[in-house]
């Protein structure tokens, strides 16, 4: 009995090595280092919280105040009068910031998918460089101290960074295909966790020279970036000479299953996959689906809601991670930033890893299922970490590898899925809009969890902030239970037909 083209499993590297040429590894370099260093700036914030928070009240009752600062000026210019509000006020900038970034993405997908991707990319990098050196660096250095300025540039902030993750997923969804995808997008996905080792780096050395300093470095690195980007980046194949995906697939027919996008429908015939939400052109040049065209695309909406339940725990260890191990366990804050490392090397472990594992499936949903039940595992024993750092670094560790690499997956590999449908026929014109409502979606979530980890630790305790993240990840289960079902009957429906053929 032969097996059906379907379910004939290809090499999962094996599409990816013979295509691969320099300019692959270039996209490949480019595209990640320009998106962690978004994160770096990123992280900076997140960073340096203790400072800003101590800079932001009395010094009557801020022993870390320099005692050498007039007191007039102070006190003329300090915006709270204890620390708990400034740590609200701190929340506050986060959720600002994600909801100004969530409301970008849906429009910088849309625009990415429009406009050249480099220029969008590095106009986004080179200009939210100066609102975080002005936020961070000037501000300080003129002493000026304003709520609402923080606010408006932090708004500013969230639009132009929001440019970043659309583009360079949709670079890298024009430059490699569905071979090996999983493992390549999750090693790339790593991008996140490298920028925020690299904003604590970053931020722990210059630290004691006060929290301006590491605003300034990561800025001028994120600039420099920027510019690399518009003269260095190429967005396709095409700009080279090389054939595109959606062509040089369907040229060769010995990798057309492995090359098929995981989100397609296995159960329509070969004979209907002439269906397209897109119109066709005589010149088979794609057009740009629209918004709700690609909210109506399988997959999309499920995997955006689980995405904001998962982001939103995955985001709070982002901000808060130094921060509690500074206010939990009393370590100092160089210290705190240098640990929360150990939670970006599990994402990138976990990222990797279960990326592979889902290419060797030909399936993502089941993979994330499990990764996420260890998740809610780790969250509680985290939860009770003792008053070691080494221990807390291992736990840490496992948490960073069974939450942030489902969040990863998602992230990347998957919207590149969802992205290159057989609905819209492989167009690179879909990948920025749909990554850009899944991770815009997913940010929104974001956005709610950090102002909601701020009224949960000030009034509860950090006890319950971790039972909220088990919440909010067994929710992330549930939104893909649907796909999580359909997948594995798949998978059980292959293994019998194999069975049957032997």
């Amino acid at each position: 009995m032969a097996v059906p083209g379907s379910l004939r499993r290809q090499p999962a590297n094996r599409g990816l090595v013979s295509h691969c040429t320099h300019h692959h590894i270039v996209v490949f370099l480019l595209t990640f280092f320009s998106y962690s260093l978004l994160h770096a700036s990123r992280k900076t914030f997140s960073n340096v919280k203790v400072s800003i928070s101590s800079q932001w009240t009395p010094s009557c009752i801020n022993s870390t105040a320099p005692e050498l600062r007039p007191y007039e000026l102070w006190n003329s210019s300090h915006l709270f009068p204890n620390a708990e509000e400034a740590t609200l006020f701190l929340g506050t900038l986060d959720t600002v910031f994600l909801f100004s970034y969530a409301v970008g993405l849906f429009v910088s997908g849309i625009v990415g998918d429009r406009l050249n991707l480099r220029w969008v990319l590095s106009f986004g990098m080179c200009s939210s460089a100066l609102v975080v050196f002005s936020f961070g660096t000037l501000t300080e250095w003129l002493h000026f101290y304003n709520k609402w300025f923080y606010c408006c540039l932090w708004v500013v902030n969230g639009l132009l960074q929001s440019t970043g993750w659309p583009c360079v997923v949709a670079v890298m969804g024009n430059w490699f295909g569905k071979a090996g995808r999983g493992f390549v997008f999750g090693l790339w996905s790593a991008c996140a966790s490298v920028g925020n080792i690299l904003g604590a780096f970053l931020a722990s050395c210059v630290l004691k020279y006060g929290y301006e300093y590491a605003f300034l470095v990561t800025a001028s690195v994120q600039f420099a970036g920027g510019v690399i980007v518009f003269f260095g980046l190429l967005t396709s194949p095409k700009e080279v000479g090389l054939p595109e995906l959606g062509a040089d697939e369907d040229e060769v027919s010995v990798e057309e299953d492995a090359n098929r996008p995981l989100m397609g429908n296995d159960d329509v015939d070969d004979d209907d996959q002439n269906y397209s939400i897109q119109a066709t052109d005589n010149d088979n040049q794609p057009k740009a689906i629209g918004f709700f065209q690609a909210c109506c695309l399988p997959g999309v909406v499920l995997y955006s809601l689980a995405y904001a339940c998962l982001k939103l725990v995955n985001y709070s260890f982002f901000f808060w991670l130094p921060f509690y191990l500074s206010n939990n366990f009393g370590w100092k804050e160089a210290e705190a930033d240098q640990l929360s490392i150990w939670y970006d090397v599990g994402g990138i472990i976990g990222g990797t890893i279960q990326g592979l594992i889902s290419d060797v499936l030909q399936k993502r949903a089941p993979v994330l299922a499990v990764s996420l039940l260890f998740a809610v595992g780790s969250l509680f024993g985290y939860s009770r970490s003792p008053n070691s750092k080494p221990i807390n670094a291992v736990i840490m560790a496992i948490t960073g590898f069974f939450i942030g690499g489902p969040s990863n997956m998602i992230s990347s590999a998957i919207s590149a899925d969802l992205g290159r449908q057989d609905l819209v026929k492989g167009s690179s014109e879909a990948l920025a809009t749909v990554t850009g409502i899944v991770d815009g979606t997913g940010s929104i979530g974001a956005a709610v969890g950090q102002y909601l980890v701020s009224l949960i630790q000030e009034n509860l305790g950090w006890m319950w902030v971790f039972y909220f993240f088990i919440l909010m990840t067994s929710s992330t289960i549930l939104f893909i239970s649907p796909l999580i079902v359909r997948e594995i009957t798949l998978l059980l429906h292959e293994r019998r037909l194999r069975m049957l053929a032997e």
